[in-house]
């Protein structure tokens, strides 16, 4: 499975997966269906692949604890710069010889998965001329329209993950912290979105929740060509090294899986075609999305897929994520792969800090492939693989008893993980402060992410010659 491939990560609603049959056959085996219902509360004490999936899908509609915006009475917030993965999407990739998963992309308020701002979203699209967005995003679509999905297409369930979103974070940052003012203005505010109709999308809901009714005017949307979100410092032959050899221990690890093979084999005689075609389509993107909307496996005369296939190769990729971690291959890559992002998101706290000008709520709307190395360049390796929706935050926190110390907090799906990055894991055995110093951040920023790759710039970083 390639990179794009590594899905999994909250929330869940009962799901039926069967194989598609006869209207006979369906009344006849009716009554001997179980539908799929754990609790997601209760995490399984072992590796659950359809626990992980159900999360990944981030069904709307299970109360999520928030954790951001917290902090000592004697701290003020100065700005948040938040990284989302968009939403809930049709599949990238068709399973060859089968139909493909039957949902509806036009938005109906009426329709489940809902949300109480759904239609004056949908109002508030159509007006949205008078906004500036970079490059082709000006020519994109602002919500999905296509009642059958299109390839990648954002899906309603995706636009109501960020309306989600961008609700719980306008109670915590607007409401309570009051992080900006009623009369903000469009330099208060960082967008940056991909060049994907669906990142844009993610984007302008999640807006749309965080600042309703907001004045397109005001509302300047930058387009990043790169999923990586590098800019104009893209070119790093290393990491493109280091993706390599990431992907050559994807696949080496893949074929000595006996049983994954044997899936797959099996997966293929059912579809009638190739092994190898079928792993090229990467079927699991596309299961996922059936899992997710509660939408049959696909069938042939040959057979249908089911539920065990899925499960091997769920199981399969979190296994793969495990070894991940232990071979750091993946790691190199991500510290040479969002160093400019990451860059950027210090750059910008650190001229807050010095009562410089600069941008207090920042978002990029982004991919799986972001957000992913970002986890793991900071160190967040128990963290799970980005769901859809996911968000990140980083927030700037100010001593207002002292005020020249400042603090940052990280926030991964509303969980505190702070003292769980690279920079702060030892802070809080040898401290007695509750947030963790910008300087650490800072310093992992500007020195530590290079030693672990042995060099002391990211130019050098990224040119060194293997020997």
């Amino acid at each position: 499975m390639q990179l794009k491939a590594q899905t999994h990560v909250l929330q869940g609603s009962p799901i039926r997966l069967i194989p598609a049959v006869s209207n006979r056959e369906e009344v006849l085996a009716s009554k001997n269906r179980k539908r799929i219902m754990p609790d997601l509360l209760t995490e399984p004490s072992a590796p659950d692949p359809l626990y992980d999936a159900l999360l990944y899908c981030n069904t709307p509609g299970v109360a999520e604890r928030s954790m951001e915006g917290h902090a000592p009475p004697n701290f003020r917030l100065l700005s948040v710069q938040v990284m989302i993965r968009h939403g809930d999407r049709y599949p990238l990739y068709a399973i060859p010889k089968t139909k493909r998963p039957d949902i509806d992309c036009v938005l109906e308020p009426d329709r489940k998965p809902s949300h109480p701002n759904l239609e004056d979203f949908i109002n508030h699209m159509t007006k949205g001329s008078e906004a500036q967005m970079d490059g082709t995003l000006s020519s994109l679509p602002r919500i999905p329209s296509h009642s059958l999905c299109e390839m990648g297409e954002l899906t309603q369930k995706g636009v109501v993950q960020h309306l989600l979103n961008g609700q719980i974070l306008r109670e915590i940052y607007l409401k309570k912290h009051k992080l900006l003012s009623n009369d903000w203005t469009a330099k208060q505010l960082y967008i940056e979105s991909t060049g994907k109709s669906r990142t844009l999308q993610s984007g302008l809901a999640f807006l749309y929740s965080f600042l309703p009714g907001f004045d397109w005017k005001k509302i300047s949307i930058r387009h990043q060509w790169s999923s990586i979100f590098c800019s104009s410092q893209c070119d790093c032959p290393m990491r493109n090294h280091y993706l390599e050899e990431e992907q050559r221990r994807q696949y080496g690890y893949r074929i000595k899986n006996a049983q994954l093979e044997k899936t797959y084999i099996n997966m293929a005689k059912v579809v009638g075609v190739p092994t190898r075609l079928l792993r090229a389509s990467n079927p699991i993107d596309s299961l996922l999305c059936h899992f997710c909307h509660n939408v049959t496996f696909p069938c042939t005369k040959n057979g249908c897929i089911d539920m065990e296939h899925f499960k091997v190769i769920k199981a399969h990729q979190i296994e793969d994520e495990r070894e991940r971690h232990e071979k750091k291959l993946y790691y190199k890559y991500a510290l040479l792969a969002v160093y400019p992002l990451i860059n950027q998101t210090v750059g910008r706290m650190q001229r807050i800090s010095e009562g410089k000008k600069a941008e207090v709520f920042a978002l990029y709307s982004a991919h799986d492939v972001t957000l992913s190395p970002v986890l793991s360049a900071i160190g967040l390796t128990e963290a799970r693989f980005p769901r859809f929706a996911a968000r990140l935050a980083f927030e700037l926190w100010q001593n207002t008893d002292k005020q020249k110390e400042h603090y940052v907090r990280i926030l991964y799906n509303g969980e505190d993980v702070t003292f769980q990055t690279t920079f702060c894991r030892e802070h809080e055995k040898r401290s007695n402060r509750p947030l963790c110093s910008l300087s650490k951040f800072v310093n992992f920023v500007k020195k530590e992410m290079f030693l672990a790759l042995n060099s002391t710039s990211y130019y050098d970083a990224c040119h060194s010659r293997l020997f």
